[in-house]
């Protein structure tokens, strides 16, 4: 299922996407001001957040989500292309035009309603700063898995893991780049798509690719070192990656085979990039919480063994359950440590 993709986590808290939600009843269209993310309810929702992607109080802002966001519908439904068909049919003025413009029936939309909101929310302070390293990450994510589909000459299943970045990601990461003066990239991005899809064998390629990377890079060294290097802030951007992964995952699986390659291949990007970043504080976790480490570290191992090789196996390695498992362990943990660490910083 090729997906055309994105513009990422319009995230929201309370009321919102991809952070949670305080509110029971179906939101609709105002003109209301949107809620900040450090605010009172947005605290609380932040709280409550699982990160899950199957099964999570978190709300989907139908509206602006990207499609990997929009796959927790797709796993859930098992409807495939379910993702690109809510994408088309935007705007929605309230969730219950996913019915009304027969993108779902309304059974379906029983099945996700609390899982639906058109409301935002504004990032600030550590939430923003999360939201927009966690994007970067899939980013990177995108272009890990596209590399080695590159190095064991698979062009063509390479092209749209290039693309995810530049056609999904970008714009909607692009104001944050401008806020935090970051060099522009797109142009970068647009060049590489391109030269995949009409010379994949050019010598430039390789140039190319590690400029794009470097790019990647050089944003996400906007971000303090300090802020990139401390425990609880690497843990969240941990559990957003792994809660893509976990929602890609269950879109790419059906009756026990990998039925959407493209899904696979970015749940895996994701799951790669997620375990580098865990890596570079696993030393301080051991020291600091060597429990919560040991068990984060046992299921990050278990977790990157469903995904063997960049191209899928016949069938899957595990199902969209037993991942789930994986990564609420990880993410239960995670918030263990962040907990934890919040209340010493506050002492």
């Amino acid at each position: 299922m090729l997906k055309f993709r994105y513009i990422f986590m319009a995230v929201a808290a309370c009321a919102i996407v991809s952070l949670s939600s305080c509110t029971s009843g179906t939101p609709s269209a105002d003109n209301s001001p949107a809620p900040v993310a450090n605010s009172p309810q947005a605290s609380e929702a932040v709280s409550n957040n699982s990160h899950s992607g199957h099964g999570s109080k978190a709300q989907i802002n139908i509206n602006t989500a990207i499609l990997s966001e929009l796959d927790k519908f797709e796993a859930k439904l098992a409807i495939p292309a379910l993702s690109n068909k809510i994408q088309a049919n935007r705007p929605y003025a309230s969730p219950e035009e996913l019915v009304a413009k027969k993108v779902i029936n309304q059974q379906q939309f029983d099945q996700i309603k609390d899982m639906v909101t058109v409301q935002e929310v504004v990032l600030t302070g550590e939430a923003k700063d999360v939201d927009y390293m966690s994007k970067l990450g899939l980013m990177k994510g995108h272009l890990l898995v596209a590399k080695e589909l590159l190095d064991q000459n698979q062009p063509k299943q390479a092209e749209p893991h290039i693309g995810h970045p530049v056609e999904e990601i970008y714009v909607d990461v692009e104001d944050q780049l401008n806020e935090r003066k970051v060099k522009e990239f797109k142009t970068t991005l647009v060049s590489l798509q391109d030269l995949v899809k009409s010379n994949p064998k050019a010598a430039k390629l390789k140039t190319d690719f590690v400029s794009s990377m470097q790019a990647v890079d050089g944003a996400i060294a906007a971000l303090p070192a300090s802020q990139r290097s401390k425990t609880g802030f690497v843990l969240q951007t941990i559990n957003e990656l792994l809660d893509a992964a976990n929602s890609e995952y269950g879109a790419a699986i059906a009756n026990g085979k990998i039925s959407a390659p493209i899904e696979y291949q970015d749940s895996r990007g994701f799951v790669i990039y997620a375990n580098e970043l865990y890596k570079g504080i696993s030393s301080q976790m051991a020291k600091d919480f060597p429990e919560a480490h040991k068990s984060i570290e046992t299921s990050m191992a278990e977790l990157v063994k469903v995904w063997p090789s960049a191209i899928p196996p016949a069938a899957a390695v595990k199902t969209p359950d037993d991942v789930t498992k994986l990564v609420k362990t990880i993410e239960q943990n995670s918030q263990t440590v962040i907990d934890k660490s919040s209340t010493q910083a506050q002492r």
